[in-house]
């Protein structure tokens, strides 16, 4: 566990360089500014949210040996950037039955999409199979619906999985979908040495933000780590975990909260693989991130820098990470949803271009650029080609993708960099008061702050002090209706259909066979639960009979009060 010393040594030192005298801007601003504020008939017309009007060198903290490539990788982690090799194009996408997603899929590869990004309805993410009472009305209504094996190798169809590299948002039931994708990889003869793609697999943020959640979180921490240790040992191209501030930011969260509470979970899971005997260098390098890119072009930008920074130095100092690739902070990122509108929604095509231009410059590996009408339902085919040739427009005819950091040196992004670094230190220090970030959840810390925070915001927007084009300014009467992607029940339909084929044909005896074990496996904590639950997969158990099997073991969790 890190000491509160380390954070508060960071702390210092960050305090002191922002809080240094800048002499220049001192004397412009009473000799110039004040002045023309007098003397001028103008008036304030946009909101200001910094202490200062302009900045300058004195402000600017960046050392001139921190270039891309290098320690601590502020500027980005490969030295040619975007001139080597473009950002993935990984475009989102799921909804109805497999045999519909794996459609949408293959439109979005042959219009340019270079990864894939499996999006998964709300029975599938809370683990309840698609003829559960409760799955009722939400089977492919908001993602892809996965109930057994047999889901996952018509979503796949078609598509090898040597060729493509595959994200996964799942988190509470993630090790039953990463095994269900490496017996699909097996049905295809793709050895799993050769998978390459992620599982979201972060819990945590599932607790502070999202609430979605089968077990207490030391279960899931447990399932975590043992897809930690069998990605460690087995594949070395697989991101085991995508650690996740998109979920905390649209719940709330502000730019600095978001950084701190993502990279306080990765702190977390570091200690967990450490505690499994793994060598930080064994396991850090394959750990991913997750991060938004809001409307606010240049504290994003700053946000991304950071996050860098702050892993850097952290996994070199603390962990004592020997390896160049455990300190490269790698992320993907997806564009704002709480921006999105369902008011004006062609307006979100700027939106989202200007958030896509933000993770640029900011120096992502992976983007996902939301569609205007996203606000309203699930993309149409319509909306997400525009969506992808936005990221396409960017790369191929902006310029923005020619140099590293193109914005590094400003006086602003600098100063504002190093602010957010600081903000973030004093959550750490806080979080690490609590007993770390485990008990920091547990107690509702997180959950607090954020809640504050998006109840701010709210009144920020309700009170005309920030600006929402479309909706509390510049709005109009009588907006026509766009076209939007509607979702019937029939995927439930051919979703119970499949899995009623799919019961009847297994072998029962088998399947029992393997809940067994994997029941007793889950009461040894030492026992690593990826290959029990391979079995079971391929047994063709369901999602809800595996995950059943843990609620039965571990039992559930409700979360804390935290008004």
């Amino acid at each position: 566990m890190i000491s509160s010393n380390f954070w508060q040594k960071r702390i210092d030192k960050l305090s002191e360089s922002l809080g240094a005298k800048n002499p220049t801007y001192d004397k412009w601003k009473r000799e110039v500014l004040d002045n023309w504020v007098k003397h001028s008939k103008s008036t304030k017309s946009l909101p200001v949210n910094e202490s200062k009007v302009v900045y300058s060198a004195e402000d600017s903290a960046i050392s001139q040996g921190d270039l891309p490539g290098e320690y601590p990788f502020t500027r980005g982690i490969y030295p040619n950037m975007y001139r080597g090799r473009l950002w993935t194009m990984r475009m989102f996408a799921g909804y109805g039955t497999p045999e519909d997603t794996n459609r949408r899929l293959k439109y979005l590869l042959k219009h340019g999409e270079t990864g894939l990004s499996i999006a998964f309805d709300e029975p599938t993410l809370y683990g309840i199979d698609c003829n559960d009472e409760r799955a009722v009305g939400e089977v492919g209504r908001c993602g892809v619906n996965v109930t057994t094996l047999k889901d996952m190798e018509v979503l796949f169809d078609g598509i090898p999985l040597d060729s493509v590299s595959t994200s996964m948002t799942i988190n509470a039931p993630a090790i039953i979908l990463f095994a269900m994708y490496i017996a699909v990889a097996k049905k295809q003869k793709v050895p799993v040495s050769a998978l390459a793609g992620t599982v979201q697999a972060d819990i945590l943020k599932e607790y502070i933000a999202q609430k979605e959640w089968l077990y207490p979180p030391e279960a899931h921490l447990r399932m975590i780590r043992d897809m930690v240790v069998f990605s460690t040992k087995k594949m070395p191209r697989w991101n085991y975990i995508s650690v996740s501030g998109y979920h905390i930011r649209e719940a709330g969260a502000t730019a600095a909260q978001e950084l701190a509470f993502t990279l306080a979970d990765g702190f977390h899971y570091i200690d967990l693989g450490m505690e499994a005997g793994l060598k930080v260098d064994e396991f850090a390098p394959r750990m991913s991130f997750f991060f938004d890119s809001s409307i606010n072009m240049f504290e994003e930008i700053a946000k991304f820098r950071a996050a860098r920074r702050i892993w850097a130095n952290v996994l070199k100092e603390k962990y004592k990470a020997r390896d160049p690739h455990s300190l490269k902070l790698r992320f993907h990122t997806q564009t704002s949803g709480y921006t999105l509108t369902w008011q004006q929604p062609l307006n979100n095509i700027i939106r989202t271009t200007t958030e896509a231009l933000s993770a640029v410059l900011g120096g992502t590996q992976s983007l996902h650029t939301n569609s205007y009408d996203e606000a309203l339902a699930l993309p149409t085919e319509e909306a997400a080609k525009i969506a992808l040739r936005t990221q396409q427009i960017i790369a191929y005819e902006t310029g923005a993708a020619e140099v590293a950091d193109p914005l590094g040196g400003s006086y602003y992004l600098e100063n504002l960099t190093s602010r957010i670094e600081l903000e973030a230190y004093e959550y750490f220090d806080k979080i690490e008061k609590l007993g770390g970030m485990l008990n920091a959840v547990k107690e509702g810390y997180p959950q607090k702050e954020i809640a504050n925070s998006a109840y701010e915001r709210q009144q920020r927007l309700e009170g005309g002090e920030d600006v929402m084009v479309g909706v509390n300014a510049y709005r109009e009467e009588n907006e026509k209706p766009i076209n939007i992607l509607r979702i019937d029940r029939k995927p439930e339909f051919v979703q119970k259909k499949r899995l009623g084929t799919v019961m009847s044909r297994r072998n029962q005896k088998k399947v029992n066979h393997a809940l067994n074990r994997l029941r007793s496996a889950m009461n040894n904590e030492r026992t690593n639960l990826v290959p029990y639950i391979m079995d079971a997969v391929v047994a063709y158990a369901t999602l809800g009979e595996i995950a059943n099997v843990g609620k039965e073991i571990y039992g559930e969790w409700k979360e804390p009060k935290i008004l």
